[in-house]
């Protein structure tokens, strides 16, 4: 299928590793122009660089470095954005802080900052977009990630991650109804476990546990995430608004 991707501009916050990584690479096979933001590893830029080489040509892609909770930052990378490929067409909102804590232990520092990466970097992107879009008179893609711990709450010690993740639902639910009208189609999905083994995110041992309560029996990919990510982000969704997507191998039904 052709998804109408070809010269759209994106920006994938989150996108030099695990599944924003497979979403940078998937939108510049699919022919977008891609701006990879990430928070602080220089080397997982490097590879994510290299692996979207592999796929396009360099000239349409290209990272930038930034904490996404910051506001003057935010506009930063998306006037960056402008400046380099001319206007803003999707927002992927990939990235996430995923820190391990039993409730009781979690310290209030923690908590702020994976409330601040992972709801506040959503809402002061969102938000930026939705002036922008909107003052120009036109339309966009956001596509926001959850996860199935929005519904089923941690079951993993990470609470606070899961917290944050609820409020991207309820955020992004309202970011569709509020600016649907204007053309701008906002989106979640929801995953379970999808990593590469042994790539920082999961280990091994991790691995066994989350293949126990995933009826599919695997981890998912991030290609296979990437691949309807970029479904969701494409003109040929022109009528999915507000909708959290569970891609999760069965481990949400809803």
């Amino acid at each position: 299928m052709d998804l109408q991707l070809k010269d759209k501009v994106a920006v994938v916050v989150g996108g030099s590793s695990n599944i924003g990584r497979a979403c940078s690479i998937k939108l510049v096979e699919e022919g977008c122009k891609v701006v990879v933001n990430y928070s602080s590893n220089d080397e997982k830029a490097r590879i994510t660089l290299e692996r979207m080489a592999k796929v396009g040509d360099p000239a349409n892609f290209c990272t930038y470095k930034c904490d996404i909770a910051d506001e003057d930052a935010v506009d930063a990378l998306f006037r960056f954005t402008i400046e380099k490929f001319g206007t803003v067409d999707i927002l992927i909102f990939s990235a996430m802080h995923y820190p391990t804590n039993m409730i009781a232990d979690i310290p209030y520092d923690e908590w702020k900052r994976t409330m601040a990466v992972n709801i506040d970097g959503v809402f002061l992107t969102n938000r930026w977009l939705a002036r922008y879009w909107t003052a120009n008179n036109r339309g966009g893609h956001i596509l926001n990630f959850a996860s199935q711990a929005a519904y089923n709450g941690s079951t993993t010690h990470h609470a606070h991650y899961a917290a944050s993740k609820g409020a991207v639902v309820a955020f992004s639910k309202s970011m569709a109804r509020e600016y649907g009208k204007y053309g701008i189609i906002t989106n979640c999905v929801a995953p379970g476990m999808t990593a590469v083994v042994g790539e920082g995110l999961i280990d091994e041992k991790g691995a066994e546990y989350y293949k126990s309560r995933i009826p599919m029996g695997r981890i998912g990919t991030p290609e296979e995430m990437a691949d309807i990510v970029a479904f969701l982000v494409s003109p040929k969704n022109s009528y999915m608004l507000g909708a959290c997507v569970d891609v999760n191998g069965g481990m949400l039904m809803r």
